[in-house]
Protein backbone atom coordinates (compact mmCIF):
# COMPACT_ATOMS: atom_id res chain seq x y z
CA UNK A 1 0.00 0.00 0.00
CA UNK A 2 1.22 3.21 -0.89
CA UNK A 3 0.92 6.59 1.48
CA UNK A 4 -0.97 9.06 0.02
CA UNK A 5 -0.30 12.62 1.31
CA UNK A 6 -2.74 13.89 3.26
CA UNK A 7 -5.56 16.12 1.19
CA UNK A 8 -5.37 20.13 0.79
CA UNK A 9 -6.73 21.79 3.53
CA UNK A 10 -6.29 19.57 6.07
CA UNK A 11 -4.02 20.17 9.40
CA UNK A 12 -1.22 18.03 8.07
CA UNK A 13 -1.13 19.33 4.74
CA UNK A 14 -0.31 23.36 5.03
CA UNK A 15 2.72 23.31 1.94
CA UNK A 16 4.71 20.98 -0.17
CA UNK A 17 8.12 20.59 2.36
CA UNK A 18 6.73 22.11 5.70
CA UNK A 19 4.38 21.95 8.12
CA UNK A 20 2.56 24.16 10.80
CA UNK A 21 2.51 22.46 13.78
CA UNK A 22 1.35 24.70 16.20
CA UNK A 23 -0.33 22.30 18.09
CA UNK A 24 -2.74 22.62 15.21
CA UNK A 25 -3.57 19.18 15.37
CA UNK A 26 -5.18 19.88 19.57
CA UNK A 27 -7.59 22.89 17.49
CA UNK A 28 -9.91 19.60 17.07
CA UNK A 29 -9.69 18.70 20.72
CA UNK A 30 -11.18 19.97 23.59
CA UNK A 31 -10.43 20.36 27.13
CA UNK A 32 -7.35 20.80 28.71
CA UNK A 33 -5.88 19.93 25.02
CA UNK A 34 -7.58 22.68 23.38
CA UNK A 35 -6.50 24.89 26.22
CA UNK A 36 -2.60 23.90 25.52
CA UNK A 37 -2.90 23.90 21.83
CA UNK A 38 -4.47 27.70 21.76
CA UNK A 39 -2.23 28.90 24.37
CA UNK A 40 0.98 27.51 22.08
CA UNK A 41 -0.91 28.78 19.02
CA UNK A 42 -1.45 32.34 20.60
CA UNK A 43 2.44 32.34 21.98
CA UNK A 44 3.91 31.56 18.57
CA UNK A 45 1.65 34.11 16.64
CA UNK A 46 2.33 37.06 18.73
CA UNK A 47 6.05 35.86 18.74
CA UNK A 48 6.16 35.35 15.52
CA UNK A 49 4.43 38.60 14.40
CA UNK A 50 4.36 41.61 16.15
CA UNK A 51 2.13 44.45 15.42
CA UNK A 52 0.15 42.29 13.52
CA UNK A 53 -1.03 39.40 15.75
CA UNK A 54 -3.16 40.47 18.90
CA UNK A 55 -4.30 38.21 21.67
CA UNK A 56 -7.12 38.67 23.80
CA UNK A 57 -6.70 36.75 27.02
CA UNK A 58 -9.24 36.63 29.95
CA UNK A 59 -8.79 35.56 33.23
CA UNK A 60 -11.24 32.63 34.46
CA UNK A 61 -12.57 31.60 37.80
CA UNK A 62 -14.35 33.82 40.49
CA UNK A 63 -14.22 37.17 39.23
CA UNK A 64 -11.83 36.52 36.42
CA UNK A 65 -9.09 36.65 38.51
CA UNK A 66 -8.10 33.21 37.97
CA UNK A 67 -5.24 32.27 35.52
CA UNK A 68 -5.86 34.00 31.81
CA UNK A 69 -6.47 32.20 29.17
CA UNK A 70 -6.75 32.84 25.28
CA UNK A 71 -9.95 33.98 24.21
CA UNK A 72 -9.50 35.32 20.86
CA UNK A 73 -6.29 35.66 18.38
CA UNK A 74 -6.59 37.99 15.57
CA UNK A 75 -3.78 38.41 13.34
CA UNK A 76 -3.98 40.94 10.58
CA UNK A 77 -1.81 40.33 6.94
CA UNK A 78 -2.16 42.16 4.13
CA UNK A 79 -5.88 42.77 2.78
CA UNK A 80 -6.97 39.86 5.26
CA UNK A 81 -7.95 39.40 8.92
CA UNK A 82 -7.86 35.74 10.57
CA UNK A 83 -9.94 36.09 13.43
CA UNK A 84 -9.73 32.52 16.37
CA UNK A 85 -12.44 32.81 18.85
CA UNK A 86 -12.48 30.30 22.19
CA UNK A 87 -15.66 29.84 23.45
CA UNK A 88 -15.89 27.52 26.51
CA UNK A 89 -14.95 24.22 24.65
CA UNK A 90 -15.47 25.75 20.77
CA UNK A 91 -12.57 27.04 18.65
CA UNK A 92 -14.34 29.32 15.71
CA UNK A 93 -12.36 30.68 12.93
CA UNK A 94 -12.97 33.50 10.35
CA UNK A 95 -11.11 35.23 7.67
CA UNK A 96 -12.17 38.97 6.95
CA UNK A 97 -11.70 40.75 3.60
CA UNK A 98 -10.63 44.10 3.89
CA UNK A 99 -10.08 47.16 1.74
CA UNK A 100 -9.01 50.49 3.16
CA UNK A 101 -9.48 48.97 6.77
CA UNK A 102 -13.47 48.45 6.43
CA UNK A 103 -14.39 44.36 6.22
CA UNK A 104 -16.38 43.90 3.24
CA UNK A 105 -16.49 39.86 3.27
CA UNK A 106 -16.30 37.66 6.46
CA UNK A 107 -16.32 33.78 6.21
CA UNK A 108 -16.10 30.84 8.50
CA UNK A 109 -13.04 28.78 8.33
CA UNK A 110 -12.55 25.47 10.51
CA UNK A 111 -9.47 25.49 12.57
CA UNK A 112 -7.74 23.75 10.18
CA UNK A 113 -8.80 25.43 7.38
CA UNK A 114 -7.94 28.84 9.26
CA UNK A 115 -4.20 26.95 9.85
CA UNK A 116 -3.57 26.69 6.20
CA UNK A 117 -5.35 30.19 5.24
CA UNK A 118 -2.61 31.92 7.20
CA UNK A 119 0.16 29.65 6.50
CA UNK A 120 -0.48 30.06 2.33
CA UNK A 121 -1.29 33.86 2.79
CA UNK A 122 2.04 34.12 5.22
CA UNK A 123 3.60 32.05 2.61
CA UNK A 124 2.50 34.55 -0.34
CA UNK A 125 3.80 37.76 1.57
CA UNK A 126 7.35 35.63 2.21
CA UNK A 127 7.63 35.78 -1.57
CA UNK A 128 7.37 39.83 -1.47
CA UNK A 129 8.83 40.54 2.07
CA UNK A 130 11.74 39.22 4.42
CA UNK A 131 9.37 40.32 7.53
CA UNK A 132 6.76 37.61 6.40
CA UNK A 133 9.98 35.23 5.50
CA UNK A 134 11.35 35.51 8.78
CA UNK A 135 7.78 35.37 10.85
CA UNK A 136 7.01 31.93 8.27
CA UNK A 137 10.10 30.65 9.76
CA UNK A 138 9.65 31.42 12.88
CA UNK A 139 6.30 29.69 12.55
CA UNK A 140 7.10 26.37 11.56
CA UNK A 141 9.67 25.63 13.63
Amino acid sequence: MVARPPAAGTLQYVGSEDTFDLAAAGLRGDGTDLAISIEVLAAKLEQALPGQARVERRGGGLLGRGEKRVRAVRVELGTAAYLLGVNGGRVEGFRERQVGGISIKREPLAPDEWIAALTADLRAESQRSAHARAALEELLR
